[in-house]
């Protein structure tokens, strides 16, 4: 009998746990987000202090022919991510924003690609801690594409069995199945 209990409460408060994961899930992932990128933009704006500032800076030497140096790039960089970050934890322009996110992420990739000797070890399944870093932005990517299903107004749900009110038209739902 006491398990009885102790089960249907487990499962009342992991009921509640997913519930507020949805009321508050997007939030925090679009608010966090925009921390980071406003974290490690200000640090480019510091020469030295950002890990990712001398492979950003010859990753962009390369992609401009070598006609835009580190001491231009990063400052705009800098810039950019600040304002991606910006357009995150307030809301303002978001599809603008979430481009700006595509494009930087799409970015930060090409040192696989450009400087693969000081990205991967022997063996591209095993990256350096260089790599790693870059390799990591996959998480970053996929959190703006979740932000950015719900740009139109999608939403989440944990209940996808009890009718939401009508949102816009071509608003798209995520639903959470229990």
């Amino acid at each position: 009998m006491k398990n009885n209990r102790l089960i249907r409460f487990l499962i009342r408060q992991e009921k509640k746990a997913v519930d507020w994961k949805a009321r508050n899930g997007l939030n925090i992932l679009r608010v966090s987000l925009g921390l980071v990128f406003i974290w490690f933009g200000i640090l480019k704006f510091f020469p030295g202090v950002s890990a990712a500032e001398v492979i950003a800076g010859k990753t962009i030497a390369k992609l401009t022919f070598g006609f835009v140096q580190p001491r231009f790039s990063m400052p705009v960089l800098a810039i950019w991510e600040c304002t991606i970050g910006l357009g995150l934890i307030s809301k303002k322009w978001l599809t603008l924003t979430l481009a700006l996110l595509y494009l930087q992420m799409a970015g930060t990739f090409l040192p696989l690609f450009f400087f693969p000797h000081e990205t991967f070890t022997s063996s591209v399944l095993v990256p350096t801690l260089l790599g790693q870093y870059i390799i990591k932005n996959i998480v970053l990517m996929s959190g703006g594409i979740v932000i950015g299903a719900t740009v139109k107004g999608g939403r989440l749900t944990s209940r996808p069995d009890v009718p939401l009110k009508p949102a816009k038209a071509g608003t798209l739902i995520v639903s959470i199945n229990r």
